[in-house]
């Protein structure tokens, strides 16, 4: 059986009872960083074979991974944070299991995505997520250009270093947007901040962020 299990987006107390259950039931743990991943298990005294599954060797190592819940393994598959699959590996080998009628089962749990609509005020009774914008600036443009033109809100997650860009973007294509910038979900130093777009472009120009950004545009 695959099991995907969403992680803490940053407070490790944020994991289900559920999800530390099926960890300890694990015969291996496929995870995107197993460094990273090996603090959250030694927090929960979790200690289970781990393989490595990322971005640049998810290909490779899907057809392994088949193999052995074929075989009756059970993998679990997690990510540094979040949902696997969601912006993060993990879709390819739940489309494999599917195409060959392995048992997959999915646990719910922590999402920025989620988090950063629900404590942004922002209107969320439809939303486009977007996943991270593009690093090319043209790119990056024509996509933020796109998130004005819809009647839902659009949520992007964005690196710190490009924020005030795109802010900036947003204050010409857009001025009148409500944008709220959700930074650090759920640790320490967790932020809402809400404004137009100009507004928070200065403000991040002259104040640079650090850590982990959800970007959200709403025209409503």
């Amino acid at each position: 059986m695959l099991t995907v299990i969403p992680t803490p987006i940053g407070n490790l107390q944020d994991i289900t009872l559920r999800a530390l259950e099926a960890l300890r039931a694990a015969d291996v743990i496929a995870a995107e960083d197993t460094r990273h991943s090996g603090i959250l298990l030694h927090h929960h005294g979790i200690s289970k074979p781990m393989i490595s599954f990322h971005e640049h060797n998810e290909t490779g190592k899907t057809a392994s991974l088949v193999e052995e819940i074929a075989q009756g393994r059970k993998v679990a598959l997690i990510t540094d944070a979040g949902m696997p699959g969601i912006s993060d590996p993990g879709f390819r080998l739940v489309r494999a299991c599917r195409e060959r009628d392995l048992p997959v089962t999915v646990l719910p749990g922590p999402s920025a995505v989620v988090t950063a609509l629900a404590g942004s005020g922002l209107p969320s009774d439809s939303f486009y997520f977007g996943g991270f914008l593009p690093v090319k600036s043209g790119q990056r443009r024509n996509e933020l250009e796109a998130a004005t033109t819809r009647e839902e809100t659009s949520i992007y997650f964005e690196s710190p270093y490009r924020l005030a860009k795109s802010l900036g973007v947003l204050a010409e294509v857009a001025p009148d947007a409500s944008v709220c910038v959700a930074r650090e979900l759920s640790k320490k130093f967790e932020e809402y901040r809400r404004g137009k777009p100009a507004d928070l472009a200065a403000h991040y120009d002259a104040h640079p962020p650090k850590g982990e950004i959800t970007l959200l545009i709403s025209t409503k």
